[in-house]
């Protein structure tokens, strides 16, 4: 079996059911990838069709990630990341871009989806610094208590936290603001938090509502977009750093960067203020 083949990792774990749509392989779809089954790709062929500016926020926020791994490894001197909720390997891997400025830098992925997880087992098969656990990012205490996750991160140290498209996967109910502090509290003074999270769009509310409906059908998976200001409640005592909670395609945009309307999707970059 090829472990990078879909079909084939679908047919080795019985606990997964190709014919049911799933948000790392839709995502996977939208960004031209080739991990995802037929039932994702009709899932995210409908929500781009319900969506018109759908596949360019996440083009964009992709983008988002590999810009602001790029300034936290090569700018902000960042040896150390923990990449929760990293979902199935795609177009842009932070491995791939965090070694290029740096080939000591260490990534640990986190997931709870045993395709996702497998993928990135096998992709990393020899790849130095980097490893994958499966892990439900809801439970910290779970996450941080991980032996390959301890033995591949030392805490002590400054560590960038990436929650990349992933909070908007957490209902209210599991206080999503509690796991994000629960995080930072046990990462090192000097380490950064990196988000993006989906917001009401203003612009097409009615095509988002419908969309959002279908992929939550589909998927059974919640989703609740949530508004700078509440984004904002997660970031209490921390640095916000430059240019702030802003769209992710205007978070230090490459200069040729193609500028076309997105669904509204914000980042940011905070850190931990240094002990005093």
């Amino acid at each position: 079996m090829d472990p990078m083949d879909p079909a084939a990792l679908a047919r080795s774990l019985p606990e997964i059911d190709p014919e049911r749509p799933n948000p790392a392989r839709i995502y996977d779809f939208w960004l031209g990838g080739s991990q995802n089954f037929a039932a994702d790709r009709d899932a995210g062929r409908r929500a781009a069709e319900a969506m018109p500016t759908l596949v360019a926020a996440i083009r964009a926020n992709r983008a988002f990630l590999g810009r602001m791994v790029r300034h936290l490894v090569a700018d902000l001197g960042v040896t150390q990341l923990l990449d929760l909720g990293s979902g199935t390997p795609t177009v842009g891997n932070v491995h791939e871009i965090a070694h290029r400025a740096n080939p000591e830098a260490t990534v640990v992925y986190v997931d709870i989806d045993p395709v996702a997880i497998a993928h990135a087992r096998a992709l990393l098969d020899g790849t130095p610094h980097a490893t994958a656990i499966r892990a439900d990012l809801r439970h910290p205490e779970q996450v941080l208590a991980d032996p390959t996750l301890n033995e591949a991160l030392d805490l002590t140290r400054p560590v960038a936290i990436l929650m990349n498209a992933v909070l908007h996967f957490i209902p209210d109910a599991y206080q999503p603001g509690r796991i994000v502090r629960s995080y930072l509290d046990a990462a090192a003074p000097g380490s950064y938090l990196a988000l993006s999270h989906a917001a009401p769009d203003l612009e097409l509310p009615d095509e988002q509502d419908r969309m959002l409906r279908d992929y939550q059908r589909s998927t059974g998976v919640p989703f609740t977009n949530r508004t700078p200001e509440q984004i904002s409640d997660w970031l209490t005592g921390l640095e916000i750093m430059p240019p702030g909670l802003v769209t992710v395609d205007q978070w230090r945009p490459d200069p040729d960067a193609v500028n076309e309307p997105i669904l509204r999707t914000y980042g940011v970059l905070a850190r931990i203020p240094a002990a005093s």
